[in-house]
């Protein structure tokens, strides 16, 4: 498994948004980029940058999926017949820890990943340890009993600062949620514009 050493705010600022509509992220306090840098003015963009910024800053919102991984989910929305951005969004909100988010099991999208790399995933019944696994419409996907009263699940679920989006039915009390179907973009509560057409235009090149 690979890890990601770099402080997970900092993606805010460099990228110079709140990225999870987090009520401590740092960019609400400095503005700006990190580094003696960070306050210089920024000339304007070129289309390579703005893609590249796109890319960054999907990848950053999933828990900074790494680039091999990030390209291969990208492939494979390329071959899925229609619109291949929002074929992309699909697969990302399908990963089993954006489902483990979105049912707020968990306050971030870095404590799902490692939430299921540590078992107290089940899917249909069955435990699941792979934090990108692809789910289906349909499937269950719940606590093991002995991870329902664990802090970080009791302080998730009471969290304000988000709602469960509706292609996902969830049952608190039976710490279980059903995904009833793969989201469109315009689905998907992002605090922040998303911009996957730039994505594909980026990989396209």
């Amino acid at each position: 498994m690979t890890k990601r050493h770099s402080v997970k705010y900092k993606i805010d600022r460099r990228l110079g948004e709140n990225l999870w509509g987090r009520p401590k992220s740092p960019l609400n306090d400095r503005a700006y980029g990190p580094g003696q840098h960070g306050q210089r003015r920024k000339g304007k963009a070129s289309d390579y940058g703005l893609q590249l910024r796109a890319k960054q800053k999907l990848k950053g919102y999933y828990g900074s999926i790494t680039e091999k991984a990030f390209k291969r989910l990208y492939q494979e929305a390329s071959r899925i017949k229609g619109d291949t951005g929002e074929k992309l969004i699909g697969l990302l909100e399908s990963r089993l820890d954006a489902v483990i988010y979105r049912a707020k099991f968990v306050p971030t999208v870095f404590a799902a990943r490692q939430f299921v790399s540590h078992g107290h995933v089940l899917v249909n019944g069955k435990r699941v340890t792979i934090a990108s696994y692809q789910v289906k419409p349909g499937d269950k996907v719940e606590l093991k009993e002995k991870s329902r009263q664990l802090a970080i699940v009791l302080e998730a679920t009471q969290l304000a600062e988000r709602d469960v989006p509706e292609y996902i039915e969830v049952d608190h009390n039976k710490m279980s949620a059903t995904y009833v179907r793969v989201p469109a973009l315009a689905d998907v509560p992002y605090p922040v514009q998303m911009e996957p057409n730039l994505v594909v235009e980026f990989y396209s090149r």
